[in-house]
C-alpha cells in the first residue's frame, strides 16, 4: 500500500528510534574489552554496532534514528542544580569510542540526532509523538524507565539486553499503572540515578495505591486529607514542592527542534567503500557483511509502507507473520533427523566424512563422564543440518545397536583429518573413550572459548552462550528431565524429545564457531586457545580416564583413627562448656561462647553472631573451648571430606578415583578439580598427609612421583619486574624468603632468624596477593605500623616491584584488562587512577586491583604448568616409558611409575617443566618419589 504523503511516516510505516548512549554504556559494561589491530579500545563500538545490526535484521525498520545526548547540561540543571549530578564521569575507555560509533553510523546512512540542552529522551519523546499521532508504529530502543511514559498503544519500548517487549501490559504487571500516571508515580518515587528527589517515604508501592485511588498527583494533592496514613500525609504536604519539582524534571520534552522534513531523516545509501575501510581498521568483518547487506537493502527501498496497516489495538509488533519477542528465537529443526537403521548411519559416515568439521554431543544418562551410560550421539555437518543416533531410550525397537555404532563410528572419530567441534567436549571425549571410540581431532570447544574472552565474567554453559551470541533460546535439559525428586534420566525420554534437544545442541556449537574464533583472533587470544587450551583437553581426557588408586585398606584404618579422635574432642568440648549443646550448630556454639563465658563479640552476621574460623582464631587465645572448636572442626571435616567419602567414589570397574577437571572456573587460568577436588587435600597437618599416605600407585610395585614448581610466582614476579636483587638471588639459588629477610633488615643471609624469615614470606607472598599493613599485621600478630614498616622496607629494596604493581594496575585500568604472559585476557572493572593515590591508598589494594596483580602472577604460572602437562603428556606416549601423568595440584604434578623408569621420568619432567616458558631467573623443579603421596622424598 503506497503512502499519500511519502515524506511522513503513516500507518503500516515502523520508525525506530536508538537511546544510543544508554544503549552504548550497556554495551560496554555488559560485553568483555574488545581491541582493534592497532591497539584501540572498540568493544563498545563492535557491541553497538551489533544491535543495529540485529535491529536491521529482526525489524526492518521504515525508519531508524539514533538519538544522542548533546551535553551534560540541559534545561533540567536549571530547574534543579543536583540534577545527575553524582553521576560517574565517562570511562575513558569508552569516551574515545563515541565518535567512532557515530563515524560508523554516518557512513551506514543512519541519520543522528542531537539538541544541545536537551537529554536523548527528549527526542524520543518528540519522534514517538509526531510518529505516533500520524498513525506510524515506533519502537523506542531503551532500557529507560523515564520512557514508560511515552507509550501508547502505538508506542512500545524494547530492552534489546533483556530481549524484552514493553508494552502498557508489562507496565501494568510491573508497576501497577498506565502509562498516563508514569510521570506523577516517578514524582512521588524520585529516582536516584538521575538524582530526582521524589517525596521521602513514598516508594513504589504507596505510589502506585495513591494514583490508584487519586488517579494523578494533582488529585492526590486535591484530596490530601483524604490520604491514608498520618506519616505519609505528612510526607505529602512536606515535599510537595519537591513533588512538583520531580515531575518536571522526569516529564519528557516532545517540542524539541527535530528536523519536519522526515525524508531527510531516512536512511541513506552506505558509504561502502569508507565502511570497509573502517571495519578493516577496527578488525571487524562478520558484523561488516551483516550491516552492509541491509542499510544497501533498506537505502534500495521505494518510500512505502513495508508493514500491513494495523489497527489501534495495544502495539504489539511483529516483524514476521508469528508475534514474537525479539531478538530471541528457536532455531528451525526442518533438517534434523534421527537415524533410524545402520543403513541411514553408514549413509551419514560419508556425509560426515566430506565435511569441513563436525560438532559432536553425547547424551548420557549421568553427569560423571566415566561411569555414564551412552544414551546416543548426536552430529552437525553444517548449520540446521544435524542427526541424532538413539542408543539408550524406553522405545528399545528404535535403538541403534551400540556395537554397530562403535562399529560405523570408531574409525571417523579417530581420523586425524576431521575437525571436531563441541561445547565442553573434554566430557563428551570421556564418554566415547569410555565406550571404544576415542576422539582424535579437536578443533573447537564453545564453552572455552566464551570463558577466554570473559575468565570469570559469566556463565559459559551452552543455552547461556546461545542466547547473547546468537539470539536463539534453546531447550533447558530440565524440560526434558525435570527437576528435583521427579527428575528423570535421559535414558527414560522418549526419542523425539530427546533428538531435538541433542539436535541443538551441536547445530549451535556449529553456528557459534566462525564468530568465535574470530573474536578470538581479533581479541589476541589464538595462541592461548589453539596452543594451550584445547590441545589440553586430550591431555585431561588421558588424565581422568586413568584416575589415581587408593589403598582403602588405609583409609578404613583412618577412619577408625579420626572417628575416636572426633568422638575424644567432642567429650572434652563438652567438658570445657560444662553442658552439652550441638558444637555443629552456630547458633548453640554463639550462645555457650557469648551468652554463658562472656567472650567478646569480634563481628556479627545478618543471621546473628559469628563463629567461624577467624573469629574462633582471634578468641583463642582467651579461653580453650574457641581452639577446641577449631580442632573439632578440622578433624570431622577431614574424616567426611575424605576419609568416609574418598572408598564411596572409588570406580567399580576400574578401582581408581576419578576426578575432573574444570578449565572454565577459575578466572586466573587456574584448573579445577571438581567430583571429587584432589587438589584441596591438606599437606600442612600430619591429618593431612595421613590421607595423602592412602593415594598408591596402581600397579603392584610402582612408585608414586610428584613434581613441584618451586616458589614459581615469586619467580614470575622476578621476571615481570626484573628487579635486580631479587633476580640475583634467585640465579644464586639463595633461599628467596632468607634473602628478602637479609636485605629488609640489613644483615648477612647466614644471620637471618626463623622469625625475620617468616615475616619475609609473609611480605612476598602478601605483595602478591595485594595485602594490607592491617592484613599483615594480622597474619604475623604484629603492630599495624610495623606491619607498614616492613612493607616499606621491602619496597625499599625491591623498588622494581612497587613499579611492576603501578605499571601493571595503570595498564589495567586503561585497557581493562591484564593479561599473563603468554597472552591470557582477564577483565576487570574498578582499577583506580593509581599514579594519582597517595602513597598510603597505594598500599591498600582494592578488590579488582589484588586480581589484577594476582592474575599476571598466577595466572602465567598456570599457564606454565599446563604447557609442561601438553608437552610431558606428547613426550610419554613418544617415549613409551612406562608411567602416567594423574593429577595436577596446581604447581604440582603427580605420576605413577615403574621402579626402572623413575630416573628417565624424573629427567624428563625436569626437563619439560623447566623449559618450557623461559625466564629472566632459572626454573627449579623438585621431584620426590615414594610408595605413596606422603612418603615422597627428593630424588
Amino acid at each position: 500500500m503506497a503512502l499519500a504523503n511519502p515524506g511522513v511516516p503513516a500507518s503500516g510505516d515502523l520508525v525506530v528510534i536508538v537511546d544510543s548512549h544508554s544503549l552504548i554504556y550497556q554495551v560496554f559494561h555488559a560485553l568483555p574489552p574488545m581491541t582493534s589491530p592497532h591497539g584501540l579500545e572498540v568493544g563498545a563500538v563492535h557491541g553497538f554496532l551489533r544491535d543495529i545490526a540485529t535491529i536491521l535484521q529482526q525489524w526492518s525498520p521504515t525508519y531508524l534514528l539514533c538519538a544522542f545526548d548533546a551535553s551534560e547540561v540541559t534545561f533540567r540543571n536549571a530547574l534543579y542544580p543536583e540534577y545527575k549530578a553524582h553521576r560517574e564521569e565517562m570511562p575513558d575507555a569508552l569516551r574515545g569510542q563515541l565518535g567512532i560509533i557515530q563515524e560508523a553510523l554516518k557512513l551506514l546512512g543512519i541519520p543522528i540526532l542531537s539538541i544541545p540542552g536537551f537529554e536523548a529522551d527528549d527526542i524520543l519523546a518528540t519522534i514517538a509523538d509526531r510518529a505516533g499521532s500520524n498513525g506510524a508504529r515506533v519502537l523506542l530502543v531503551t532500557s529507560d524507565k523515564d520512557c514508560r511514559q511515552l507509550i501508547t498503544p502505538r508506542v512500545s519500548m524494547l530492552n534489546l539486553r533483556k530481549s524484552e517487549l514493553f508494552t502498557a501490559k508489562e507496565l501494568q504487571e510491573v508497576w501497577g499503572i498506565r502509562p498516563e500516571q508514569v510521570v506523577d508515580f516517578q514524582a512521588m518515587v524520585g529516582d536516584s540515578t538521575d538524582n530526582v528527589p521524589g517525596v521521602h517515604s513514598i516508594g513504589p508501592k504507596a505510589a502506585q495505591q495513591l494514583l490508584e485511588q487519586f488517579g494523578s498527583l494533582d488529585g492526590i494533592y486535591a484530596n490530601i486529607a483524604k490520604v491514608a496514613g498520618d506519616k505519609k500525609r505528612e510526607k505529602l504536604i512536606e515535599h510537595r514542592e519537591l513533588a512538583y519539582l520531580s515531575r518536571d524534571l522526569v516529564k519528557l520534552r516532545t517540542d524539541t527542534p527535530v528536523p519536519e522534513d522526515w525524508e531527510s531523516l531516512r536512511r541513506k545509501a552506505p558509504d561502502a567503500e569508507g565502511l570497509e575501510n573502517l571495519f578493516r581498521d577496527l578488525g571487524f568483518r562478520k558484523i561488516a557483511e551483516v550491516l552492509l547487506q541491509h542499510t544497501q537493502a533498506a537505502s534500495s527501498n521505494s518510500p512505502q509502507s513495508i508493514h500491513e496497516p494495523g489497527t489501534d489495538e495495544e502495539f504489539r509488533l511483529s516483524p514476521s507473520p508469528t508475534p514474537q519477542v525479539v531478538p530471541s528465537v528457536r532455531l528451525s529443526s526442518e533438517h534434523y533427523r534421527t537415524i533410524a537403521n545402520v543403513s541411514e548411519l553408514t549413509d551419514l559416515v560419508e556425509v560426515l566424512r566430506k565435511a569441513p568439521c563436525v560438532s559432536i554431543d553425547t547424551e548420557t544418562t549421568s553427569t560423571k563422564a566415566r561411569q555414564t551410560e551412552l544414551v546416543g550421539i548426536s552430529l552437525c555437518w553444517a548449520p540446521g543440518q544435524a542427526a541424532y543416533l538413539p542408543i539408550l531410550s524406553p522405545e528399545p525397537n528404535r535403538n541403534l545397536p551400540l556395537g554397530a555404532v562403535r562399529e560405523k563410528l570408531a574409525s571417523l572419530l579417530a581420523d586425524p583429518k576431521i575437525a571436531w567441534i563441541g561445547q565442553n567436549i573434554k566430557f563428551d571425549a570421556i564418554v566415547l573413550k569410555t565406550h571404544g571410540m576415542p576422539l582424535a581431532n579437536i578443533l573447537f570447544d564453545t564453552m572455552v572459548a566464551d570463558y577466554l574472552l570473559d575468565a570469570g565474567g559469566r556463565n559459559h554453559d551452552l543455552g547461556d552462550i546461545a542466547k547473547r551470541w546468537l539470539g536463539v533460546d534453546s531447550i533447558p535439559i530440565q524440560a526434558l528431565i525435570g527437576t528435583g525428586k521427579s527428575q528423570r534420566t535421559m535414558d527414560q525420554i522418549p526419542i523425539e524429545q530427546v533428538a531435538l534437544y541433542a539436535a541443538e545442541d551441536v547445530d549451535i556449537p556449529i553456528r557459534l564457531y566462525p564468530d568465535m574464533h574470530e573474536r578470538i583472533v581479533a581479541e589476541g587470544l589464538e595462541h592461548v586457545m589453539m596452543e594451550l587450551e584445547l590441545p589440553l583437553i586430550q591431555v585431561l581426557v588421558s588424565m581422568e580416564s586413568i584416575g589415581v588408586s587408593v589403598d582403602t585398606n588405609r583409609l578404613a584404618a583412618l577412619r577408625d583413627d579420626f572417628k575416636q579422635r572426633v568422638d575424644l574432642l567432642h567429650d572434652q568440648i563438652m567438658e570445657i562448656a560444662g553442658e552439652r549443646f550441638n558444637p555443629d550448630s552456630p547458633k548453640q556454639l554463639s550462645t555457650i561462647l557469648f551468652s554463658k563465658f562472656k567472650l567478646r563479640v569480634v563481628k556479627k552476621t545478618k543471621t546473628g553472631i559469628s563463629t567461624d574460623a577467624e573469629v574462633l582464631e582471634e578468641l583463642a587465645s582467651e579461653h580453650p573451648l574457641p581452639a577446641k572448636i577449631l580442632e573439632y572442626r578440622q578433624m570431622a571435616k577431614l574424616l567426611s571430606t575424605y576419609v568416609e567419602a574418598l572408598p564411596l567414589l572409588i570406580h567399580p570397574k576400574t578401582q581408581r578415583i576419578h576426578t575432573s577437571y574444570r578449565q572454565d572456573i577459575a578466572a586466573t587460568g587456574r584448573l579445577s578439580s571438581v567430583e571429587p577436588n584432589l587438589q584441596n587435600i591438606p599437606v600442612r597437618t600430619p591429618e593431612g598427609r595421613s590421607i595423602r599416605s592412602a593415594f598408591v600407585p596402581g600397579p603392584a610395585g610402582w612408585k608414586f612421583m610428584t613434581a613441584d614448581y618451586s616458589q614459581i610466582e615469586l619467580r614470575v614476579l622476578a621476571h615481570c619486574c626484573s628487579d635486580t636483587n631479587l633476580c640475583m638471588a634467585f640465579e644464586n639459588n639463595i633461599d628467596i624468603h632468607a634473602a628478602v629477610a637479609a636485605q629488609v633488615h640489613g644483615v648477612p643471609v647466614e644471620e637471618v632468624t626463623s622469625s625475620m624469615r617468616r615475616n619475609a614470606k609473609a611480605v612476598s607472598f602478601g605483595i602478591l596477593y595485594g595485602q594490607s599493613p592491617f592484613g599483615l599485621a594480622k597474619a604475623l600478630g604484629i603492630s599495624r605500623s610495623d606491619a607498614g614498616q616492613f612493607i616499606d622496607q621491602y619496597f625499599a629494596k625491591y623498588p622494581n616491584v612497587r613499579e611492576f604493581i603501578s605499571d601493571t594496575l595503570v595498564d589495567c585500568r586503561t585497557k581493562g584488562f591484564v593479561t599473563t604472559l603468554s597472552g591470557r585476557k582477564r577483565i576487570l572493572k574498578g582499577v583506580r587512577d593509581f599514579q594519582s593515590l597517595d602513597e598510603n591508598k597505594k598500599k591498600q589494594l582494592l578488590e579488582p586491583e589484588r586480581m589484577a596483580i594476582n592474575t599476571v602472577i598466577q595466572g602465567t604460572a598456570a599457564d606454565m604448568i599446563k604447557m609442561a602437562m601438553i608437552s610431558l603428556d606428547r613426550k610419554l606416549r613418544e617415549s613409551q616409558l612406562p608411567a602416567n601423568m594423574l593429577l595436577q595440584i596446581h604447581d604440582e604434578l603427580v605420576f605413577e611409575v615403574a621402579p626402572e623408569a623413575v630416573d628417565a621420568l624424573a629427567d624428563l619432567v625436569r626437563c619439560e617443566m623447566s623449559s618450557v616458558m623461559p625466564l629472566r631467573v632459572p626454573i627449579q623443579v623438585d621431584v620426590k618419589v615414594g610408595n605413596n603421596w606422603a612418603e615422597c622424598e627428593p630424588l
